[in-house]
């Protein structure tokens, strides 16, 4: 696969997301620069704070970013709650509402559904293998919605495809665990819990460093590391910064496609997760 030369000084980042960032547990952002087939890393910053995320979200560009958090809802559970229909008065509305409101409305949305269907789910969900947007834990990916969106439009982010900001600023809706899932299959490779911080999700980590570096991925990119680098993405145990660096892969491949690789057709309330296969049946 031959692939176009990166445009000029064109930065590109990878963030893991956390909606409730503290020292211990920073929000991890990835850097790095793509040279042809070649993606490197420049380095990995930990922002403990969300005002250090906002921060970041405000260095000049150009920038490609993709970010582990969902940009969007599932419609279904929009028009059943009566919220409205387009993407930014949606985000608006979603912003001014407290996390124990979204909870509250989220339960008693699942409670009045049967078992096996609690969840609304976006279209990109299935074919990315992600977590319903709409759940508040485990992981609580709603408030991290919630948490990060409204800092991204504050911004003048673009958040392509769904709302145009800086285009010189670009964030994309991405997903670590797809990228994993296609080199290590169903392995765990991280955990916050140092009990089950276990030598097997150790060597797990290690087999998704070296595929990355041997690019042994449908998205054609090879990652150029050096030694502490690849030693640190590896004894990382709760997996941010290898997560970080998965989002950054994502960046990279990104920067080569047309639109970023968004699919032809997507709906403009949910979004899409860059690089999650597309078909006719997900745009049904």
């Amino acid at each position: 696969m031959q692939l176009p030369p990166a445009p000029p000084l064109l930065r590109l980042l990878g963030l893991d997301f956390t909606s409730a960032p503290t020292r211990r547990k920073p929000i991890t952002l990835a850097q790095g620069h793509r040279v042809g087939g070649l993606l490197r890393l420049d380095g990995v910053e930990a922002l403990p704070t969300l005002d250090a995320f906002s921060a970041s979200l405000q260095r000049p560009g150009p920038w490609l970013g993709v970010f582990d958090l969902p940009f969007g809802l599932p419609r279904e559970l929009v028009q059943a709650l009566g919220w409205p229909l387009e993407w930014l008065p949606l985000m608006r509305h979603y912003a001014t509402l407290s996390r124990a409101e979204i909870r509250a409305t989220f339960a008693a949305f699942c409670a009045s559904r049967p078992a096996g269907a609690k969840f609304a789910h976006r279209r990109c969900d299935g074919p990315a293998g992600s977590s319903p947007s709409m759940k508040w834990v485990n992981p609580p990916v709603a408030y991290m919605l919630h948490a990060g969106v409204p800092r991204l439009i504050d911004a003048g982010v673009t958040l392509a495809p769904l709302h145009a900001g800086d285009p010189g600023r670009v964030a994309l809706e991405g997903y670590p665990g797809l990228l994993a899932r296609e080199l290590i299959g169903a392995r765990s490779y991280k955990s916050d819990e140092r009990a089950r911080q276990t030598p097997e999700r150790l060597i797990a980590r290690k087999d998704i460093v070296e595929a990355l570096e041997q690019g042994r991925t449908r998205l054609g990119l090879r990652l150029k590391l050096r030694h502490a680098q690849r030693d640190d993405l590896v004894a990382d145990a709760s997996g941010d910064r290898l997560d970080a660096v998965l989002c950054l892969v994502q960046a990279a491949w990104a920067s080569t496609q047309p639109g970023h690789g968004m699919p032809p057709r997507l709906d403009s309330l949910e979004g899409w997760i860059v690089s999650a296969p597309w078909s006719a049946t997900a745009a049904a």
